[in-house]
C-alpha cells in the first residue's frame, strides 16, 4: 500500500498533479481573475474617476479664452410725506429701476491663461501615468493572488496526502509491533511524525484560507477552482539591459514624474505672467428709469407724475499693467521656480528608484529560477531515496525511523517546489510591473480596455467652445513667458543599472 507513494510523488508532475485535476472546462482563469478586477477593483474604480476630475481642469482653463456675460437688474422705491398747515397731506413718492447686460472679453492676459492650459494638460497626462500605475499595481496583486490560492492549495493537497500516508504508516507499524516485529519505540516516533504532519496540515489550511480572503478582496469574489496559470515567460525581456530601455520607456512612475515636472515648469510660467500687462475689452447695455409723483389724502388721489428712462450702451477697452504689489508677484516666482527645481529632482529620484526595482525584480527571477531547477532535481532524488528506504526497509536494512525521515525530506522538497514555482511566476510579473508592461492588454487578450482619453475628448468638444478661442490664445502667447525646457536624462550610472544576468 505503501509503495503508492512512488505513483502519487513522481516528480514535478505529481505535484501538478492536484491542479490538474481541478482544473475542469469550468475553472476559473487567471484572464478571468484580472478581467473581474479590471472592471470592479474599487481602487482602480475611484482613481478613474479622480482622472475624469482631473480632465475639468482643461475646460477651466480654457474658459479663461472666452468672454464673461452677466446681467444685473435693481429697482429702488422711496416716499415722503409732506404736510402743510391748511392744507391736506401729501406723499411725495418715486421709483428708480435699471436692468444692464454686461459682457467682457479677455484679449491678453501676459500668458497666464496659456499657462494654465499648459498646468492642466500635464496634471492630465500625469493622472493617466497615475491611473496606469494603478491598473498596473491591481494586476500585480491579482496576480499575487491567485498564484498564492495555487500554492497554497497544491500544498495543502500534499500536506493532506502526507497525513494519509502517515496514518497507514502508523498502522502498519502498530501491527507489526502488535507482532513482536517492532518495539514501541517505532510506534512513539510514528505517532510523533503524524501528529507533526496534522500540525502542518492545519497551518497549510489556514494560509490558504487566508490567500481566499485576499483574492476575495483583489478580484471581487471567492476563487473557484482555478486553472494552472498561463505561461509568462514570453513576456520578459531577452535581458536585463532591455528591461532597464522599457523600464526608462514606459514605467507609469517615472513617466508621473516628467510630466510633474511639465506642470511645475507651467506653473513657473504662470506666476511670472502675472506680472505682465492685461487688455480686454467689456460692453455693456442696459436700462434705466425713474419715476416721481404726487399723492393727496394718505395717497388715495394722484395729482402728476413724471416719468425719466434711457436706454444705451458702451464699449470700454481696458489695459492694466502691474507697477507695485508690495513684492508679492517676485516671491510667487521664487517659491515657483523653487518647486520645479523639486520637480526636475523628482525626475531622477524616480528614475533612480525604477531602475532599483527592475534590478531587484530581475535578480528575484534568476534567483526562483535557480531555485526551482534545484528543487525539481531535489524532488526526483527525494523520491527515488524514499522508494529505495522502503524497500530496504521491507528487508530489514533500515529502521522505521529511517523511512520516516525519508518522507520528510521528500515532503518537503515538495512543498518548496511548489513555492518555487510560484515565486518564479510572481517574480516574472514583478519585472513586467517595474518595466510597465503588466497591463490589461498582457494579462487579459481581447479584453475591452479602459480609454482614458475618450472622457478628455468628450469634454474638450463640449458645448461653450467659441469660433475665435484659437486667435484669443494665439495672442496671448506673445509675449508670454516660456516653460523653462526640462534637461536630459542624466546618463545611466553602472552602479545603477546593475543586475545579474
Amino acid at each position: 500500500m505503501l509503495g503508492l507513494r512512488r505513483t502519487a510523488y513522481a516528480g514535478c508532475i505529481a505535484v501538478l498533479a492536484w491542479a490538474s485535476l481541478a482544473a475542469t472546462s469550468a475553472a476559473e482563469t487567471l484572464a478571468d481573475a484580472a478581467a473581474l478586477a479590471y472592471q470592479t477593483n474599487p481602487t482602480l474604480q475611484a482613481q478613474r474617476a479622480q482622472l475624469r476630475a482631473t480632465d475639468e481642469e482643461y475646460v477651466q482653463a480654457e474658459a479663461g479664452l472666452r468672454p464673461t456675460v452677466s446681467a444685473s437688474g435693481s429697482y429702488e422705491y422711496a416716499g415722503e410725506q409732506v404736510s402743510q398747515p391748511g392744507s391736506p397731506s401729501a406723499n411725495l413718492a418715486g421709483g428708480t429701476g435699471s436692468a444692464v447686460v454686461s459682457l467682457t472679453q479677455p484679449l491678453y492676459t501676459g500668458g497666464l491663461v496659456t499657462a494654465r492650459i499648459s498646468v492642466a494638460q500635464a496634471d492630465i497626462l500625469a493622472g493617466r501615468e497615475t491611473l496606469r500605475n494603478t491598473e498596473i499595481s491591481v494586476l500585480q496583486s491579482v496576480v499575487g493572488a491567485y498564484l498564492d490560492v495555487r500554492r497554497d492549495g497544491e500544498q495543502l493537497a500534499i500536506s493532506q496526502d502526507n497525513v494519509n500516508v502517515l496514518a497507514r504508516q502508523l498502522d502498519e507499524t502498530n501491527g507489526k509491533f502488535q507482532a513482536g516485529l517492532l518495539t514501541r519505540t517505532d510506534v512513539a516516533q510514528s505517532e510523533a511524525r503524524l501528529a507533526q504532519a496534522r500540525s502542518q496540515l492545519a497551518s497549510t489550511r489556514a494560509a490558504l484560507a487566508v490567500a481566499r480572503a485576499a483574492y476575495a478582496a483583489v478580484v471581487g469574489q471567492d476563487p473557484g477552482d482555478l486553472a494552472p496559470e498561463p505561461p509568462i515567460a514570453a513576456l520578459l525581456p531577452p535581458t536585463v539591459d532591455a528591461a532597464f530601455d522599457a523600464a526608462e520607456r514606459d514605467n507609469p512612475q517615472l513617466r508621473q514624474a516628467i510630466y510633474a515636472e511639465e506642470g511645475a515648469a507651467a506653473r513657473l510660467a504662470q506666476a511670472k505672467s502675472q506680472t505682465r500687462p492685461t487688455a480686454s475689452v467689456s460692453a455693456q447695455y442696459g436700462y434705466v428709469g425713474a419715476q416721481e409723483g404726487i399723492s393727496a389724502g394718505g395717497g388715495f388721489g394722484s395729482i402728476g407724475s413724471v416719468m425719466e428712462s434711457e436706454l444705451g450702451g458702451s464699449i470700454t477697452a481696458n489695459v492694466s499693467v502691474p507697477l507695485f504689489n508690495g513684492g508679492l508677484y517676485a516671491s510667487q516666482i521664487r517659491q515657483a521656480a523653487e518647486q520645479d527645481n523639486v520637480a526636475r529632482i523628482g525626475v531622477e529620484t524616480q528614475r533612480r528608484q525604477v531602475l532599483q526595482a527592475v534590478s531587484q525584480a530581475w535578480n528575484q527571477l534568476l534567483g526562483a529560477r535557480a531555485s526551482l531547477a534545484a528543487d525539481e532535481a531535489q524532488v526526483k532524488s527525494d523520491t527515488v531515496a524514499y522508494e529505495g528506504v522502503r524497500e530496504e526497509q521491507k528487508v530489514g536494512l533500515r529502521t522505521v525511523l529511517d523511512v520516516l525521515n525519508a518522507e520528510q525530506e521528500l515532503e518537503q522538497s515538495q512543498l518548496a517546489l511548489v513555492g518555487a514555482r510560484h515565486d518564479e511566476y510572481v517574480a516574472a510579473a514583478a519585472v513586467l510591473a517595474a518595466m510597465g508592461a503588466l497591463d490589461a492588454r498582457a494579462l487579459i487578450p481581447g479584453a475591452a480596455v479602459y480609454d482614458p482619453k475618450a472622457n478628455f475628448e468628450r469634454l474638450r468638444h463640449a458645448p461653450g467652445a467659441l469660433p475665435w478661442d484659437r486667435a484669443v490664445q494665439a495672442l496671448d502667447r506673445i509675449g508670454a513667458p516660456k516653460p523653462t525646457p526640462a534637461p536630459p536624462p542624466s546618463p545611466p550610472g553602472e552602479i545603477v543599472r546593475t543586475a545579474g544576468q
